[in-house]
């Protein structure tokens, strides 16, 4: 392909050769070199397959518009931003509403400086874990994907969230950019048959070396992975790790905050193998399929990761906002945003997201929150008992971007208690009083009824919680709620 029609074809196949592959294909979860007793072997694709590999074209027909590279130059004016797409094994949690409120709060702030905006959230809806799901509660996985899907969907629309687009990775439109995009990775030679065996974590879906388990389980998970052998096909993502490196070293505030780059960079010290992209459809038959191999599926970041890209070709937006993308996600998707996801984007010929921004947990008791943990806390309970605003003003104001925090319910009724009903409250009490002695009318003139007003939606607002103390006296409950009463008297 000449470079002109590289130009015209934002996935097409670039053929920069300068890093070798280095490393044979290991964990499919693209990580560290094989473990100890694992093994792997690189093996020509099936015969069955020949043909798909002799006609290795795509039509343009297909291809979506181009993509300008971004400049250094660019003009403000236009803001892309996206949270992950979220697994439907589970209802939302209050972790799934932090990154989808953080990313409206940026949008709204955008759409207030007149920009030009563009909001995505969704639902990745394929896997091993969605087929188990499905049975359990005897459905098929469309239909159990369909029911949890449609929680997200309204659970963000009780939030008050102003999503653009809602996309879901068992729509057409998606699987169609998914097919392309791996066809012209594999026509190009950068996708290859091999086997693995290794230990597997069914909830997470990937494999894990030894060093990464703690006391011999799932760091996520908590639970002993399952040692398993396969063939998958594997993309060669070790030959772009040096490329990788020095984007990094360049652009400095690709990934951020710092901390996160510097962990990226820190994978990137070592080989980092190759990357499973496949499972057996006789095992997972729920996924799709791969273009030139119907006997196995795709497997999760080969589809979920690509939706950033997939809804903008189907809806005809491509040029006009994937220059300014903004990835916001949670830690621990780090590193399939952070070191999978740039690998793919340069494999595939398209340019880069502007920036990957990653915020740390909510811990309960020092631990993540998670469905298998058992801890986890439901935002449409917190927003029913605090109020929309209080809760989204909570999440917002209570962690420190890229940092962890502690929830509690406490929490809540003290930052509520501080910052809106005292601080808040005590600058409207003063604003009113100014603007009555300064219009000479005085505090009985035409702010009284606002003043009133005013009062009544304070104590709405200010919270008395119903806890114990953490002397168990009950002390803090009575501290807080003599704030409320100050707030009450300085408002009347």
């Amino acid at each position: 392909m000449d470079s002109e029609s590289k130009e015209l074809n934002p996935i097409a196949w670039n053929d920069d050769e300068s890093n070798s592959r280095g490393a044979q294909p290991e964990g499919p979860n693209g990580d560290e070199s094989f473990r100890s007793g694992s093994t792997s072997t690189v093996a020509e694709p099936p015969a069955a397959m020949a043909d798909s590999m002799a006609d290795s074209s795509v039509t343009q027909a297909t291809e979506p518009a181009a993509v300008a590279e971004p400049q250094a130059s660019e003009a403000p004016g236009t803001y892309y931003g996206t949270t992950p797409i979220f697994y439907v094994n589970a209802a939302p949690h209050i972790g799934h509403a932090y990154t989808t409120i953080l990313v409206d709060v940026v949008t709204r702030f955008h759409r207030l400086r007149g920009d030009d905006t563009f909001f995505l959230t969704g639902t990745d809806e394929h896997g091993e874990n969605i087929q188990k799901a499905a049975k359990a509660h005897d459905e098929t996985p469309q239909e159990y994907a369909d029911e949890i899907s449609s929680q997200f969907r309204s659970t963000w629309d009780r939030l008050g969230i102003r999503y653009d687009d809602f996309i879901r990775t068992t729509e057409e439109r998606h699987k169609k950019v998914v097919s392309e995009v791996l066809q012209h990775v594999y026509d190009a030679g950068d996708i290859v048959y091999g086997e693995y065996a290794g230990l597997y974590c069914v909830k997470c879906e990937r494999y894990y070396t030894e060093k990464e388990l703690v006391d011999g389980k799932c760091p996520q998970h908590e639970i002993e992975p399952e040692y398993r052998t396969e063939a998958n096909y594997f993309f060669r993502m070790e030959k772009y790790r040096h490329w990788l490196r020095d984007t990094l070293t360049e652009q400095p505030d690709l990934i951020r905050p710092e901390r996160y780059r510097n962990e990226v960079l820190a994978m990137l010290r070592e080989p980092i193998g190759d990357l499973s992209i496949s499972r057996p459809r006789s095992r997972v038959p729920w996924g799709i399929p791969l273009p030139w191999d119907d006997e196995h599926v795709t497997y999760v970041w080969f589809d979920a990761l690509i939706n950033y890209y997939s809804v903008l070709v189907a809806r005809g937006t491509l040029e006009r906002y994937w220059p300014h993308a903004e990835h916001f996600v949670a830690k621990d998707i780090l590193k399939p945003h952070g070191l999978f996801w740039p690998i793919m984007l340069k494999a595939a010929g398209i340019p880069l997201f502007q920036h990957l921004n990653v915020h740390g947990y909510w811990l309960i008791e020092d631990r993540k929150m998670s469905k298998s943990l058992g801890n986890v806390v439901r935002p449409l309970d917190l927003q029913q008992k605090y109020g929309n605003d209080a809760f989204r003003y909570f999440l917002m104001r209570d962690m420190s971007f890229g940092l962890d925090s502690s929830f509690s319910e406490p929490a809540i009724a003290e930052r509520i208690n501080a910052d809106l009903a005292n601080d808040l409250g005590n600058l409207l009490n003063r604003t009113l009083g100014m603007i009555g002695r300064y219009t000479g009318r005085g505090a009985q003139g035409c702010v009284h009824g606002t003043t009133r007003s005013a009062r009544q939606a304070l104590r709405r607002v200010a919270v008395r919680p119903r806890y114990r103390g953490r002397d168990g006296s009950g002390a803090q409950s009575q501290q807080v709620h003599s704030r409320h009463q100050a707030v009450g008297a300085g408002a009347r």
